[in-house]
């Protein structure tokens, strides 16, 4: 574990998400909002005279300029019902204050980002990639055809979840688990994180499943305050039994990202997620 997780202070998803709304509802202030009902309520924001309360200026400008990067704005936000007046216009994921993807996006759309060496460094990537966000990999099924769930996001061949309040990583049934074709050559199935015939962090286990399909690597970005999740990632590692695929998993937090990114950024997500 490195030191920037161990300085980190220990949060649960829901402490998480009421550290960012708080922060988001004195942010709301300047910007275009609405709170969404409950003890955790959200912060929605929504884009006015060519501004976005959820974005930086300059990375909501390039991704209005970019229409595959635009066409991931219009995800739906599941918990609509819970915003008064739901029925008043559509809300998206992205508009969530506590979205992954925003601040993924806010991040790796920035300009020029993705051309600086401490980044690329860190990320193990050439300078000058683009992102491809919602990249879909055909993770190889028993019956010749392919899973294209999709993967956050790809820079050239790094594949990327991101999470930051999320509970976990998602859950399935276990009949589903055997549909992978590669699944033990991979895994030792026995260390999986199988539970009353449910399998836990089937995100991670996909996006493991597709790092060895794809040929490239797989990361995981997470808040260095979840160490919930940074658990359930070295869970699943444990039970890869392929060597060279290990070599080329990893988890980064938003922290140890931030360090490397330009004073504006960092300013950001200081101040709008305590990053």
């Amino acid at each position: 574990m490195t030191r920037a997780m161990q300085r980190s202070e220990h949060l649960s998803a829901t402490q998480l998400r009421r550290e960012i709304s708080a922060r988001n509802l004195v942010r709301g202030r300047h910007y275009s909002h609405e709170t969404s009902w409950g003890p955790a309520a959200s912060v929605i924001f929504s884009h006015t005279d060519g501004v976005h309360g959820n974005f930086l200026p300059a990375s909501w400008s390039r991704i209005n300029g970019n229409p595959a990067w635009q066409k991931r704005l219009t995800k739906s936000y599941t918990a609509s019902r819970y915003v008064p007046r739901a029925q008043d216009r559509r809300r998206f994921e992205l508009d969530c204050a506590t979205s992954s993807d925003a601040l993924l996006m806010n991040i790796f759309c920035y300009p020029r980002v993705l051309s600086r060496k401490p980044v690329c460094t860190l990320l193990g990537i050439e300078p000058g990639l683009s992102p491809e966000f919602g990249f879909r990999p055909a993770i190889p099924l028993s019956n010749n055809r392919a899973d294209r769930t999709e993967i956050d996001m790809r820079l050239g061949s790094l594949l990327v979840e991101a999470k930051l309040t999320e509970a976990d990583f998602q859950r399935a049934p276990l009949r589903l688990l055997s549909r992978y074709r590669d699944l033990n050559d991979i895994f030792d199935t026995d260390l999986l994180p199988i539970r009353n015939c449910v399998v836990h962090s089937w995100q991670l286990i996909r996006g493991v499943l597709a790092a060895r399909s794809t040929g490239g690597s797989f990361c995981v970005f997470c808040d260095g305050r979840r160490p919930d999740l940074i658990d359930r990632w070295f869970e699943v590692m444990r039970a890869v039994t392929d060597s060279s695929l290990r070599t080329r998993l990893g988890i980064l937090t938003w922290q140890e990202i931030g360090v490397t990114l330009p004073k504006p950024v960092r300013i950001f997500l200081d101040e709008k997620y305590g990053i």
